[in-house]
């Protein structure tokens, strides 16, 4: 079926101009070539095809649409012609003439001829079956979406790359009769196949070269729109969408397929490896990167700083917090009576796994409430959350984020307070950047800062996670078969030897189910309950099958289930729900062995080799309503039955067929070359030799027979049916044994010649290939976008012209890839099996990609040669996105793995997704793999495969593979190359659909393959030496050559023709044109003895010329091309090379291309790459600064001596002049040399330039030190400065700046740079504030502040903030270096914060544009746009009023600040390598390990030095210049090198986050500095037990360059025994920076001042600088002028002219002057840098020990003043500020309202004996009572009583400083700042029991809430914090007095009030305190009167009668008689008792 159009003409045409057309049908679009200048008539000529596949409908729409083309703008719409096409249904064929109808559908003179046809759907596209489609297309119904939007072609394979596009060419010269270089755009339309043959329609616009100079095509991209053929109405909205047009340049050879029919794939313009230039229909692209990079392990850190908690819940509490990674516990120390303790405690955890493992880990952070040795203490609450989590954060890292607690064991209870972290997870080579730990004075806004990731809400509430586990099938036998026969010895039956449970592990904790006893298919049918924080911060479940056993439990099988792809967290989306569905489990071989070598792999780490199991299970997440009171509190994990599910619930069972034929097998490892040796295939169980057979065969062998018996019995009466027909067969699933034949030294070749053997299974699935259909087309949407964007960046940095146009072109193919997904998956079949995950995913899915196709085309849109970079980057993000979606959580079909075996041994395998290679009718459905030729490299299994012996190819594999149902295996053969007959067991003989056991090929062509091996580049280091003896080995199918060796090289140039003769290809010529087999380039090492070493590995695809073409331009000869080298998975190194294949035609090879050129007779028998394509090659110059030699190390225990340095570049060089005596001086004497050499016109083929060291030894021996290579020339080329050029570039920068403002966007210009726009002579004011206008707007307009506004604005803000500014401005000598350093501190964080919100307000516009272009394009935007642009005018307005006032705000007067660098001054300045280059020499191998952190251990030393490359000869201007000296070429005016005295001065300010070197999780760090011979050890002054020293020294160092220019700066960690270890240290190159013309030897103040704080440090002042700085520069200059302005050159600055001196005396002078244009030196022209401010710069410390992970980082700066000049002043003052000593007496007048807590024993009555404890510093060491106020009744207390607190302050960090011994055994004090708190409680007094807290309050004395003038005015919110109060701070107000609430919580955690007190706090200086004296409680000096206490609180003891008579008399006097008579009474009863027996003796013996 097709419909075919032919535009002949469009006639009546206005104007003269470029014309194109587009042809639309169904949402595709074709675009015509361009016609140029055409008048009244364009005779457009072409004809379009669309294959179609359903039934054209009589509504459908054809749309013509014609333009005037424009290169620059969009193109502009003539008109357009709409034409239902009932009447071509009808008749089939139509000639049609008819007017245009223009945006206003009125009709317009123009007209257009078309003809059109139509095949209708009557069987001309071979016999079809009507179960092949899903179901018949003629059966639906009329106007059925699926019929009208999609566009199917019947039987297409997968789009071609270029093979179309080379036929075309090809067919050019018959169709066109004429032939030309300039190669022109043409489409390609997909070809339909019929019956095996291929029909190619091929529509050839041509279109003459515009620019004849240029190389270049034009072509355009078919602009494919989908989804509905709408009629046009809205369609002139689209006046972006103009076509992108290609002009590609050397693209002769990549013949560019544009635009094809089906194809939105357009052409792949550069490509990264030659696979992609040219990959067919017929074969897919091998994946180039071999060894698994899973489950190998890494180091990683966990960085964890506890800084604070908050708000804990629970009374008087000892607080410690458990610090958990994994398996690891810390713990911080303990905090006494307070809840809310300060830390600020580190915790390091070092780990070495695999990332898996890694990212599983649970971080958790649990509170402990009384902790010691005895008890283990009570969990107030703890918080979860998984590694993963924290490393896919920003930076890695959480910093200063609030941690919600809860109580795992009570989830109703709510939260139970905060903990304040920092989390940082740094694996090897991330640096993190830390954020200034400044002093934290910002008032903490918890709810703002949650320890949470973006997205996730701060309220989060508990769910219950239900995870059903239904059953599992196939399950591995597992015990060995010794076992299992003692076994049926002992027992005598054979029961199933496996005892099965699953266990699952999510957040830590842990769930099984039972086990099921001996069982291969075990039925459990239980749930296991897991509750949980929702959403849960642990991203995976972790599913295991385990199996049960005495000894120890094994896993089976690992799944895990990640929670981001079952859920969504939109406003759309849901909660995480799975199945009920199958998992599929894979791990280890199936084959037995007591000892499992692949266990970890069934542990879920790394790649699974075989299948082991399938587990049915389902998950559903239900969130709970904690406020019902049925719901059990606890979280422990509980296991309850399940319902069982349905069979069919899965989906239906299909029968699926598997198909595989081997076609090559070579590249065998010759380890395994002696044994016979064949392949198996398996998917799931089928197929599986070992567990296959150990069913009975059924009468229809069901291999591995999963399912239970009832199943496969049903299964097979259905299925007898239906295979009557193909006559029934037995699944074959191995290839027979072969004996490997001999390729070359290393590798074998099994003889698959003309005779492939095949496999075929047939397996029993539940059918869910919609889940696969839709990952496909996801799949294959990213596939096309990934290809795009390489192409994208390969153009720029090849700088290919207009990569900006390829880039629409890909965007355009993503909107239209997007949609089409919409519109296919939109026909949903109603499964009952579809789970509620399938409907959702489909839903969010459909969603996601609507939104993405619109995003993607109104980015198109914004796509300019100057955004391409970050359209780029947000392209990559779709990219992301997309393979995110397309990953289906839920399995069906498993996964097919091909093993080699060997003897039977199982060698090596590989595995490919099922969903790769499953057949769908639609062809955007199928996988990418199915029905073609895939190349596939066997690997070793698990942990084998790791390092080096995963990089050696175990075997190459190509393999042809289909899967699908069995019922539509009609063609499974038909992707396999052409021209077999088939073989088949005898028994399927003349059954045409029944599989063959083996093809027979009985076609052959003979071809030619010339490997053009030019050179390498940048390739690994082999030998000890540093270098290599590298020769490249290339295998074609199953022949292979060597290059010759070149020895001791990186880069070798081999220049070599490989000629491979008679390679035979099976299959049909035209196949092999378009699919030619991949060769394999591999590179080795050659050694003398042993094997050659492999060095790495890349692919190619030849380019093919069959024997009848001419071989003639634009493909042949071929150009070199770059291959990128692949060693493991990292780079090492390029092949420029090419490649062709050349068909030996039936007149022998006379019809080849001579091999001409000279053989090399020196070289022996080796041609050299012929002429037309080794490159073209121009005479330069290469000119080298030698400067010297640094750092050599020893070479084989002998020091170097006299070293010399050669040069080598292809072939030429020159050698340095050789230093006599590397100690005394390692410079060179001869500074410049040069040579000249032939080198390729085309920079990006430049070879590399070689830099070798040699030590020169005595008899002439030399020895290699060290070498390196500069890969790309192309920063070290200089281009002459055009003449004429340089108006053009200024021209072209003013059209640009125009045209940016006109299209509204903002030419760019660095952030935060200053446009001073210097006229000559023009008056500037200085500048006080600078406010950007408008984002669009580059006017600067300069705002001075006047004097009296400032004042005004002042006033204005006393009066607003009230009493609250009753502050004094600190004078002059308060401020300090240190204030300084703060106050810069914070414009640092001021500065990142404005980056961080400008990018994100620009990710917003972005986004708004996105949307608005997504809404409606063209006209709607202008008004959308203006509100916004109003508002933010409006803001910007704000902003400006806003601006002055800010200073004020913060610190009070402006303080002059300097730069602090959040990172190395290197960084900034690019290494100071503006002219000296520092090149590092490596020698030794390169070690084994994928990571190069390795590098740093080769490095041998550095060279120095420069070169410049430049095309001879050069223009005369140059060396005519004056001053030119020739002796220095290029290098004109560098100093001199030789020795030079320095003084070096290392200012050190302070260290942050030192990894701890004790085992208390602290160090006591001091500074070791070293330079040269010197080694300051500033032992004596260590910090004790410190993380974040601040040192505040300053070292000056006498040193002489070059002998001395490392400077290293390292901290010590200071053991009192055993020797100090090293924390880390930093390096920096003093040369680099003494010589750099950024000016680094002393930094360049903001200001100048003569005294002060602020006094200029430089010798020089900043006239002299100048001065000198113009003269070196050869600049006019400087003049100063009168009214303060100074000119150099042609730039005029102005600035103040008046100085103050110590007495306020002002001067004149120019220094201002001189030093703003030092601040402007950048915008001098030619000369002009930026030059270093002065600064404090951050270095990273690190240790040789733990490679690539920061150890802390070192604030420092280092001044460097040259010996011969004026001695500079003394060294900065930059010594730790002291703390200030203060007295804060706090006086407790009276409490009031406090709770009464006692029951009186006698009355009943509530009382409270009231003390008051109050203390300062954190650990309550001070605390102070007050006495106690007995028995009050109403609350009220009566004190008037003083505590007296010392303490040291520091104002500038608000905290206090505590200096204290850690605990009895510490060796010194430790320092402890703490904020400054005062805490005051209240207590109730026992005497026996302990006493009861009844409440308190914290005061920060900094800003604390003013007390109430009165108790009644004293409410809680004073003590809560929750209403916005006037805060004060004590240190401004001195005295405070006022009432305070105490609180506390009750029962249910509120806050509740639980008393006030009235207190007065007094603050003195410690001299004010000497002078006025006060003493403690009420004592002398100044004592306080006695309490009034009233009589009730009196002492019992003092006065026991006083309280009797007060109380118990008074009440209970009637009892107390009554009491004393009975006692009396019984004291007489008593005492008679006691005398009667005597008496009574006495009686009777008669006293």
């Amino acid at each position: 079926m097709a419909l075919s159009v032919h535009l002949k003409t469009v006639t009546d045409l206005r104007g003269k101009g470029e014309r194109i057309a587009k042809v639309a049908f169904r949402g595709l679009s074709f675009y015509t070539r361009v016609l140029e200048n055409c008048e009244d008539e364009a005779a457009f000529d072409e004809t379009f095809r669309w294959p179609i596949a359903s039934s054209i409908d009589v509504n459908e729409m054809l749309e013509i649409q014609v333009f005037n083309y424009s290169k620059v703008f969009s193109n502009r719409l003539i008109g357009t012609f709409r034409m239902v096409l009932q009447k071509v249904v009808e008749e089939g064929q139509l000639q049609v003439t008819d007017t245009l109808i223009d945006d206003n559908n009125a009709a317009i003179r123009t007209s257009v001829t078309i003809e059109i046809r139509y095949q209708a759907m009557d069987g001309t596209v071979g016999a079809w079956n009507d179960e092949e489609f899903l179901e018949s297309p003629n059966a639906r119904p009329e106007g059925d979406p699926f019929e009208t939007d999609v566009l199917l072609s019947s039987h297409q394979q997968s789009p071609s790359k270029t093979s179309a596009a080379e036929k075309a060419l090809r067919l050019r010269s018959k169709l066109s009769g004429f032939q030309t270089k300039n190669h022109d755009g043409y489409k390609s339309i997909a070809s339909d196949k019929v019956k095996g043959k291929e029909k190619k329609h091929l529509h050839l616009p041509f279109s003459k070269g515009k620019e004849k100079t240029h190389k270049a095509g034009k072509g355009v991209f078919s602009a494919m729109k989908l989804g509905k053929a709408r009629p046009g109405k809205d369609d002139h909205h689209r006046k972006q969408d103009e076509p992108a047009v290609l002009e590609a340049e050397d693209l002769d050879r990549k013949a560019m397929r544009l635009g094809g029919a089906l194809d939105p794939d357009t052409i792949s313009l550069a490509s990264v490896t030659a696979v992609t230039t040219n990959v067919s229909n017929k074969r897919s692209k091998p994946d180039i990167k071999m060894e698994p990079s899973a489950g190998r392990p890494m180091d990683y850190q966990v960085s964890i700083t506890i800084i604070e908690a908050r708000q804990l819940v629970g009374l008087n509490m000892d607080p410690v917090v458990c610090v958990e990674v994994g398996d690891e516990k810390k713990y911080t120390s303990m905090k006494e009576s307070t809840n809310c303790p300060y830390y600020n405690e580190y915790f390091v955890f070092d780990f070495h796994v695999p990332p898996d493992v890694m990212f599983d880990k649970i971080v958790k952070l649990s509170v402990i409430h009384s902790k010691n040795l005895l008890r283990s203490g009570t969990l107030v609450g703890s918080f979860k959350m998984d590694v993963g989590t924290v490393y896919s954060q920003s930076e890695h890292q959480f910093y200063h984020k609030w941690a919600i607690l809860s109580d795992p064991e009570d989830i109703t209870a709510g939260l139970k307070g905060y903990l304040k972290v920092d989390i940082a997870v740094v694996g090897k080579g991330d640096n993190i950047k830390t954020p200034h730990k400044a002093n934290e004075t910002d008032e903490d806004d918890i709810e703002g800062n949650l320890l949470l990731p973006d997205g996730v809400p701060a309220e989060r509430q508990w769910a219950r996670f239900y995870l059903k586990i239904y059953r599992a099938e196939g399950l591995p036998r597992m015990n060995t078969s010794l076992m299992a026969n003692v076994k049926k010895a002992l027992i005598g039956e054979n029961k199933d030897l496996v005892d099965p449970y699953v266990q699952v592990v999510f957040a830590g904790q842990k769930g099984k189910t039972s086990v099921q006893k001996s069982s291969y298919e075990p039925f459990w049918n239980e749930q296991i309950v897991f509750t949980e924080m929702f959403p849960p911060l642990c991203k995976r479940i972790k599913v295991q099958i385990r199996d049960s056993d005495k000894v120890n439990d094994v896993a089976i099988g690992t799944h895990f289930i990640d929670l981001r792809k079952i859920s969504n967290e939109g406003d759309k989306g849901f909660l995480p729900t799975f199945g009920p569905a199958w998992v599929n489990m894979y791990g280890s071989t199936r084959n037995y062995t007591l000892m499992d070598e692949h266990q970890d792999l069934n542990e879920g780490l790394g790649e699974g080799v075989s299948f082991r199991a399938r587990l049915l299970l389902s998950l559903a997440v239900e969130i709970l309503d904690t406020s019902n009171p049925e719901i059990t509190s606890s979280t422990e994990v509980q296991l309850e039955q399940a319902m069982a599910v349905t069979d069919n619930c899965t989906g239906k069972m299909e029968e699926f067929f598997l198909f595989g034929s081997f076609l090559e097998a070579t590249m065998i490892d010759r380890k395994n070359g002696d044994k016979p040796i064949n392949f198996e295939v398996t998917i799931g169980n089928y197929g599986n030799e070992i567990d296959g057979m150990s069913k009975p065969i059924i009468k229809r062998k069901k291999d591995g027979g999963d399912g239970n018996e009832e199943e496969s019995e049903l299964l097979q009466s259905v299925s007898d049916e239906e295979d009557a027909d193909d006559g029934e067969f037995i699944s074959i699933s191995t290839s027979a044994p072969m004996k490997p034949l001999i390729t070359d030294r290393n590798y074998f070749h099994l003889p698959y010649f003309d005779k492939k053997p095949c496999i075929y299974i047939k397996s029993w699935w539940q059918d869910q290939r919609r889940r696969l259909y839709n990952a496909n087309i996801m799949d294959k949407i990213a596939d096309k976008l990934e290809e795009g964007l390489n192409d994208v960046h390969e153009m720029i940095k090849t700088e290919k012209p207009h990569p900006e146009r390829r880039l629409r072109g890909v965007l355009e193919e993503l909107s239209s890839g997007c949609l089409r997904f919409v519109t296919i998956a939109n026909k949903d079949q109603n499964h009952s099996s579809r789970t509620r995950l399938d409907r959702e995913r489909l839903k969010s899915c459909m969603r996601e990609l609507e939104t993405m196709g619109q995003q993607a085309k109104s980015l198109r849109s914004q796509v300019k040669k100057t955004t391409i970079r970050e359209k780029l980057k947000q392209a990559q993000n779709f990219l992301q996105k997309l393979r995110f979606l397309a990953d289906e959580p839920q399995h069906s079909i498993p996964d097919i793995f091909i093993w080699m075996m060997s003897n039977n041994k199982r060698i090596a395998y590989a595995r490919i997704p099922s969903k790769d290679i499953l057949y769908s009718i639609v062809d955007e459905e199928m996988g990418k793999d199915c029905a073609k030729v895939k190349t596939v490299f066997l690997k070793l299994p698990g942990k084998k495969g790791f390092g080096p012996a995963g990089w050696t190819v175990q075997a190459k594999m190509e393999i042809y593979l289909w899967l699908g149902l069995n019922k539509q295996r009609r063609d499974f053969l038909s992707g396999l190359p052409c021209g077999f007959e088939e073989r088949k067991l005898p028994k399927g003989q003349g059954v045409p659909s029944f599989p063959p056991i083996s093809l027979l090929y009985n076609k052959k062509q003979v071809f030619q393959l010339r490997v053009h091996m030019y050179q390498a580049r940048s390739l690994f280091a082999a030998d000890s030496s540093g270098l290599s003896d590298p020769f490249a080995r290339v295998f074609f199918i199953t022949q292979s050559q060597c290059t010759e060796v070149l020895n001791e090289t990186l880069c070798p140039t081999w220049d070599q023709l490989l000629v491979f003769d008679n390679v035979e290809l099976y299959g049909e010529a035209h196949e092999m044109r378009d699919d030619p087999p991949i060769i394999v380039i591999e590179i080795y090492d050659q050694d003398t003895v042993g094997k050659a070493d492999f060095m790495g590995r890349t692919f190619a695809k030849p380019v093919v010329k069959m024997s009848d073409e001419e071989y003639c331009p634009p493909r042949f000869p071929p150009q070199l091309e770059y291959y990128q080298i692949y060693r493991g998975n990292s780079t090492a190194g390029d092949l420029l090379a090419a490649f062709e294949l050349l068909q030996i035609g039936p007149a022998g090879k006379s019809d080849l291309p001579p091999i001409d050129g000279p053989t090399d007779m020196d070289r022996g028998p080796i041609l050299p790459v012929p002429l037309g394509i080794r490159p073209v090659l121009s005479k330069y110059r290469v000119e080298i600064l030698f400067w010297g030699l640094r750092d050599l190390k020893r070479v084989n225990l002998a020091q170097v001596d006299r070293p010399r340095v050669d040069i080598e570049c292809a072939g030429r060089g020159v050698q340095s002049s050789l230093i006599q005596n590397y100690k005394k001086n390692p410079n060179f004497s001869t500074l410049v040399k040069w040579f000249e050499v032939d080198l390729p016109e085309n920079e990006l083929l430049h070879p590399p330039l070689n830099i070798r060291v040699v030590d020169c030894r005595a008899f002439g021996r030399y020895t290699l030190v060290g070498s390196h290579a500069v890969n790309s020339l192309r920063k070290f080329i200089y281009r002459p400065p055009d003449k004429k050029a340089q108006h053009w570039s200024t021209a072209a920068k003013l059209m640009n700046a125009y045209a940016a403002l006109a299209n509204g966007g903002p030419y760019s210009h660095p952030t935060g740079e200053i446009v001073v726009n210097m006229e000559p002579e023009a008056p500037i004011k200085k500048m006080e504030t600078m406010v950007k206008l408008e984002a669009h707007s580059d006017a600067v307009v300069k705002i001075d502040v006047s004097e009296e506004e400032k004042e005004k604005k002042k006033k204005k803000k006393k009066k607003k903030g009230g009493e609250d500014i009753e502050e004094d401005e600190p004078d002059e000598s308060m401020l300090d270096w240190w204030s300084k350093y703060f106050a810069s501190i914070e414009t640092m964080k001021e500065e990142l914060r404005q980056q961080e919100a400008a990018a994100a307000e620009a990710e917003e516009k972005e986004e708004m544009d996105m949307a608005e272009g997504s809404k409606g394009q063209g006209k709607t935007k202008e008004k959308v746009k203006a509100p916004k642009e109003d508002k933010k005018k409006k803001q910007q307005q704000q902003q400006q009023q806003q601006l002055p006032e800010a200073p004020e705000k913060k610190n009070k007067q402006k303080i002059d600040e300097m730069k602090v660098y959040p990172k190395e001054l290197e960084s900034d300045f690019d290494h100071f390598e503006d002219w000296l280059h520092t090149f590092n020499l490596l020698r030794g191998k390169i070690g084994d390990d994928d990571d190069n952190a390795a590098d740093e251990d080769r490095i041998v030393g550095r060279f120095k030095g420069s070169m410049c490359v430049y095309k001879v000869p050069l223009p005369d201007d140059i060396t005519k210049e004056a001053g030119y000296d020739p002796n220095f070429g290029m290098f004109q005016g560098i100093p001199s090198n030789d020795p030079i005295n320095v003084l070096v001065r290392i200012y050190v300010v302070r260290a942050t986050d030192l990894h701890p070197a004790d085992i208390n999780g602290k160090a006591d760090p001091y500074v070791v500095i070293k330079l040269g011979k010197t080694d300051i050890k500033d032992k004596e002054n260590y910090i004790s037990k410190q993380l974040n020293p601040i040192f505040g020294k300053s070292f000056d160092i006498e040193a002489t360059f070059p002998m001395e220019s490392m400077l290293t700066v390292a901290i010590y960690d200071w053991d009192l025994v055993g020797s100090d270890d090293l924390i880390g240290e930093t390096k920096i190159d003093l040369e680099n920076r003494y010589y750099s013309k950024h000016r680094a030897t002393c930094g360049v103040a903001k200001t100048y001042a003569i005294h002060g704080y602020n006094i200029w440090r430089d010798p020089q002042k900043p006239t002299q600088v100048l001065s000198k700085l113009c003269k070196e520069g050869k600049l006019d200059g400087p003049h100063y002028g009168p009214g303060g302005r100074v000119k150099v050159t042609n730039r005029v600055f102005m600035g103040p002219t008046e100085v103050e001196d110590e007495n306020g005396q002002k001067k004149q002078t120019d220094e201002h002057l001189a030093l703003t244009v030092l601040h402007h030196w950048d915008e001098i022209p030619r000369v002009g840098c930026k030059l270093v401010p002065e600064h404090v710069e951050t270095r990273p410390l690190l240790n040789p020990d733990k490679p690539g992970i920061e150890q802390g980082r070192l604030e420092m700066w280092v001044d460097m003043f040259p010996m011969d000049m004026p001695a500079p002043g003394p060294a900065i003052d930059i010594s730790p500020r002291k703390p200030k000593k203060y007295e804060l007496r706090v006086i407790v007048w009276n409490t009031d309202e406090v709770v009464l807590e006692d029951d009186d024993y006698f009355t009943g009555e509530k009382s409270s004996d009231i003390f008051v404890r109050g203390w300062l510093k954190g650990q309550q060491e001070d605390k102070q009572d007050t006495d106690v106020h007995y028995h009050s009744l109403t609350g009220e207390g009566n004190f008037n009583w003083r505590y007296i607190f010392p303490f040291d302050y520091l104002a500038a960090e608000e905290k206090i400083v505590i200096s204290k011994k850690e605990s009895m055994f510490s060796w010194d004090e430790t320092e402890y700042k703490i904020p400054a708190r005062l805490t005051l409680q209240v207590w109730d007094a026992d005497h026996f029991s302990a006493d009861d807290f009844l409440g308190g309050i914290e005061l920060d004395l900094n800003r604390f809430p003013r007390g109430a003038k009165t108790a009644k005015q004293c409410t809680m919110e004073l003590g809560t914090g929750e209403i916005e109060l006037p805060m004060v701070s004590i240190f401004k107000q001195k005295r405070v007095k006022g009432w305070w609430p105490f609180l506390a919580r009750d029962e249910n955690d509120e806050m509740e009030m639980t008393g006030k007190v009235e207190a007065e706090l007094h603050l003195l200086t410690a001299e004010e305190a000497e002078k006025s004296p006060a003493g403690l409680a009420r004592n002398e000096p100044d004592p306080l009167e006695k309490p009034n206490r009233p009589d009730t609180s009196f002492i019992w003891f003092l006065n026991p009668l006083k309280s009797i008579r007060y109380f118990i008399w008074h009440t209970y006097r009637w009892l107390l008689l009554k009491v004393l008579l009975l006692a009396l009474l019984l004291l007489m009863v008593g005492l008679f008792f006691y005398s009667m027996p005597g008496y009574l003796v006495k009686k009777l013996l008669g006293a």
